[in-house]
């Protein structure tokens, strides 16, 4: 028997995609934000650049999501080797876009990496709501 507020590892196995809609629609309202900020404070090239920064967030951590509930799903040890893959993967990329990014003097710069972080740091929020609201009242009961 599990202790209480911990799934069973064989119960349900799609509760590790269920918060994706709400990440996923949090993270387009906020991309709209960072698009309106962007254009406010810096024109549409800010815009663009905010609103692709957070798209980049998104796309990043859904891969992470899906990638790793498929594994869970088919073997749950490739957790461990596929994410840690999966996070060098991702910085790697990252590092290369960012660098490229940079090189070409492109205005958007630093727009891209303040929507990468808000990103990041709403994604995270969301998140963390969900597992201690949502899918902690699934889990008691």
């Amino acid at each position: 028997m599990a202790e209480p507020g911990v799934v069973e590892p064989d119960s349900d196995r799609r509760w590790r995609l269920r918060h994706l809609p709400l990440l996923l629609t949090a993270s387009a309202a906020l991309a709209v934000v960072a698009a309106v900020v962007g254009a406010v404070t810096g024109g549409a090239t800010a815009a663009v650049g905010a609103a692709a920064g957070v798209g980049v967030t998104v796309l990043s951590y859904t891969l992470t999501t899906v990638v790793l509930a498929r594994a869970d799903q088919v073997n749950p040890q490739l957790l461990l080797p596929l994410g840690v893959g999966l996070y060098v993967l991702k910085f790697s990329l990252l590092g290369g876009v960012l660098v490229a990014v940079a090189s070409t003097g492109w205005a958007g710069l630093i727009p891209l990496c303040l929507g990468i972080a808000a990103g990041v740091a709403v994604w995270t929020a969301v998140h963390i709501w969900w597992l201690t609201t949502v899918h902690a009242r699934r889990a008691h009961g």
